[in-house]
């Protein structure tokens, strides 16, 4: 991979602006022998690159800019776009945002379905009846027929809003356990995913640490003997 490529990814990738010690730093990392020659040469060569991405970008069949703000360089639409950009990002639906207990059942489902509402309660230690409604609401999950048992229960699956909502192809490419307990973590870290009751939830359902959590989706996803299997 070119550097100048490597630089482009950077600062596309980049949620605020990256400074040029940072490039020089992350490019250093992933390739140490083209660090190997004299610091300053580096620098030089590494500005060379960057401002022949700008000019790059500058030219009018591009779309996007690449600018220098806050001492970094960052990508942004350009200022001619703006009425398109504007009007499409209307037409996005606003990012999911579940409580604990609603990203908990959700789990259990996707790892279990089709699977009822009892079922999901065995495997979360308390009544998940409150987020059901939340996450049909949201089309994260939908009904997929009744259970052949006494009182025909209700059977829930994920939808394709699901998949859409979470960039999967299939259920099949859902993550391991320990990516979801890392998603999960980082998630909280960011207040990407709001630890806040569910207003549909009972107060008692939330879990009084993200350990519960991983522990509960282990059970969803690996306990074979469980009793909602």
């Amino acid at each position: 991979m070119s550097l100048k490529a490597k630089i482009e990814a950077i600062v596309y990738a980049a949620e605020t602006p990256v400074t040029l010690e940072q490039i020089m730093q992350l490019v250093k990392e992933s390739s140490p022998d083209e660090a190997a020659s004299d610091g300053t040469a580096f620098k030089l060569q590494v500005r060379a690159a960057l401002e022949e991405l700008i000019a790059d970008h500058y030219a009018p069949d591009h779309g996007i800019e690449i600018r220098q703000v806050a001492g970094g360089y960052r990508m942004s639409t350009k200022p001619e776009h703006h009425d398109v950009v504007r009007a499409f990002a209307k037409s996005l639906k606003p990012p999911v945002r579940l409580s604990l207990p609603a990203l908990e059942t959700l789990a259990v489902i996707a790892y279990k379905q089709p699977i009822t509402v009892p079922e999901i309660s065995e495997i979360r230690g308390v009544d998940s009846s409150g987020v059901i409604g939340t996450l049909l609401d949201r089309k994260l999950i939908t009904t997929a027929g009744r259970k052949a048992v006494i009182g025909r229960p209700i059977l829930y699956k994920t939808t394709k809003e699901f998949l859409l909502r979470f960039g999967l192809k299939d259920v099949n490419e859902l993550p391991s356990m320990e990516e979801f307990e890392k998603l999960v973590a980082e998630s909280f870290q960011s207040d990407l995913l709001p630890a806040a009751t569910d207003s549909s939830a009972p107060t008692s359902e939330t879990p009084t640490s993200e350990q519960e959590t991983g522990e509960v989706v282990n059970q969803a996803a690996s306990s074979e003997n469980d009793p909602a299997a």
